[in-house]
């Protein structure tokens, strides 16, 4: 795993990217996985793998990625692709360990830090572990297994779709699990049964040509800054309530099943609050149930400067970056809509290119829009037996009852799975929850390596 780490990863680099996946792949060939790379041009190979067992009637896929984040290497504790051990999180002090030391006498709370040591090579790993396992055991899987690895997710997977489209035959499974994000907040393993969708867009506000002296025309002219967060403060409110007309009118109701589900998910609120020094939290409900709810979130503010660079004067212009997450049966498309008709409603002239002196000058109020792509929300049935089979398995050989949730609160593209390859998918993350994935100082407990290693056995064994 330290030689998986040590490559840096991010998608947009080539060359290294490459050399994950041909490492990535000869780990693969060296357990008896019959191993390619499939290509899109432009875009990172996908480490594609399959290992059949003879007799087996039904075929579990997984899917994880290789890629990684951008990192900011100032804000990192030592370097972002050297891994390293420390006793516990950076904040909480955590001392480095001598790679001998651990592995005489590995401790199960110790920290793998590196980039992707979480965020996704950790799930990789511990399906490769897990098969050593079995056949040091003297066992063999009881089902077809596929192993699909992405290397552009954090980039956003614009080449997912055709990957998926273009080699649908070769990726027939009975069940995908989607092997990305971590476990309970509890600490406990969970199952995911759907992930939010995602998009988002940039809005910028305009004021003057130039920038305006504060005291010579404030109050006079329009400041773009005030005008923007009057925009944000129309639609959501200090709750995380949604404000925009006909918002929730698309959003799919719970079932019993899954109201049932939330019901016996353990809080966790408390715990939260007191780690994260937290006086207030946002909503009405436990956090198990508010991701299953659409939300606003302001990704970013950017108008004038602040403390030292601050100038007493009117910006010329003033930018939010806001993501929305998606639930069923709301879609990127209608949230556009949803947002200009609000906007529209408050006075506002839409451009979608950068206007000109004209258009300002000849319209009292002007927004631009620069919207991503975004995907649609999926969430399967939390009564499938193929799922609760796994289930099952899992239970059994780590003797930990897991934890069932309706939805994961970040986005994954599962709905992919469900529309192109009609087949069932959900989520079995294995990571700590406290990992600091796409952040500095991203990493790994132990523990959870080692338990998700006991949980793709589970996934991989014949039924007990």
């Amino acid at each position: 795993m330290r030689a998986f780490l040590a490559i840096p990863n991010v998608a947009s680099d080539a060359p290294n990217i490459a050399r994950n996946a041909e490492l990535l792949a000869a780990m693969m060939r060296r357990r008896g996985i019959e191993t390619r790379l499939l290509r899109v041009e432009g875009a990172p190979p996908v480490v594609f793998g399959e290992l059949r067992t003879p007799g087996a009637t039904k075929t579990i896929a997984l899917y994880a990625h290789y890629d990684g984040q951008p990192v900011d290497r100032s804000r990192w504790t030592g370097d972002p692709w050297t891994p390293l051990l420390r006793t516990d999180l950076v904040e909480r002090g955590g001392k480095e360990i001598p790679w001998k030391e651990a592995v005489a006498a590995p401790d199960p709370q110790w920290r793998l830090f590196a980039r992707s040591a979480s965020d996704d090579k950790a799930p990789i790993m511990a399906m490769l572990a897990a098969l050593d396992a079995l056949r040091a055991s003297g066992r063999t899987p009881g089902f077809n297994l596929k192993f699909f690895f992405e290397g552009e997710e954090e980039a956003g997977s614009p080449h997912l779709q055709r990957y998926l489209t273009d080699h649908r035959d070769l990726l027939g499974a009975d069940l995908w699990l989607i092997c990305d994000g971590p476990v309970h907040q509890s600490g406990r393993l969970q199952l995911y049964f759907g992930a939010r969708g995602v998009t988002g867009v940039d809005l910028t506000t305009y004021g003057a040509t130039r920038p305006l002296h504060s005291g010579h025309y404030g109050n006079w002219a329009p400041n773009p800054a005030v005008a923007l967060t009057h925009i944000i403060d129309s639609m959501r409110d200090e709750n995380g309530r949604i404000l925009i007309d006909g918002w929730y009118d698309d959003v799919r109701p719970l079932t019993a099943a899954e109201k049932e589900a939330l019901a016996e998910v353990p809080p966790v609120e408390d715990q939260l609050r007191d780690e994260l020094s937290l006086g207030r939290t946002e909503g009405d409900r436990p956090l198990a149930e508010l991701i299953t709810r659409p939300a606003l979130n302001v990704r970013g503010i950017r108008a004038g400067n602040v403390g030292a660079q601050a100038a007493n004067a009117i910006p010329t212009e003033a930018t939010a970056s806001i993501d929305f997450r998606l639930v069923p049966d709301e879609t990127p498309r209608r949230v556009e809509q949803l947002v200009e008709a609000h906007l529209r409603k408050l006075g506002y002239t839409i451009v979608h290119d950068t206007p000109d002196a004209k258009t300002l000058r000849t319209n009292a109020r002007v927004v631009k829009l620069a919207w991503e792509a975004g995907y649609p929300s999926a969430r399967a049935p939390m009564d499938d037996p193929e799922v609760l089979a796994v289930q099952r398995r899992i239970e059994a050989i780590t003797g930990q009852s897991l934890i069932k949730m309706p939805t994961l609160g970040g986005s994954v593209p599962l709905y992919l799975f469900f529309d192109l390859l009609h087949s069932r998918a959900v989520g079995l993350p294995i990571v700590n929850y406290d990992n600091d994935q796409h952040g500095a100082n991203e990493n790994l407990r132990l523990k959870n390596l080692w338990d998700g290693i006991e949980e793709f056995v589970g996934v991989f064994a014949k039924a007990p």
